[in-house]
């Protein structure tokens, strides 16, 4: 799944694709980001707004 157009995508369904492609594919959000050469702010705060935190010892939004 490409996630270039995050910005309108679900937020639940973009909490849950990125967590699994950070546990599966990229190790970290820093890295996910890079990949995909989506602004990490951006990513953070839609999600945020919806409720999702990233934990960055968890590695995952939550």
């Amino acid at each position: 799944m490409n996630l270039s157009n995050f910005e309108k995508m679900d937020p639940v369904m973009l909490m849950s694709i990125v967590n699994m492609k950070i546990r599966d594919e990229f190790g970290d959000l820093d890295a996910l980001v890079k990949y995909y050469d989506i602004d990490k702010d951006t990513l953070v705060a839609k999600l945020a707004a919806a409720g999702f935190d990233y934990l960055p010892d968890a590695k995952q939004f939550r």
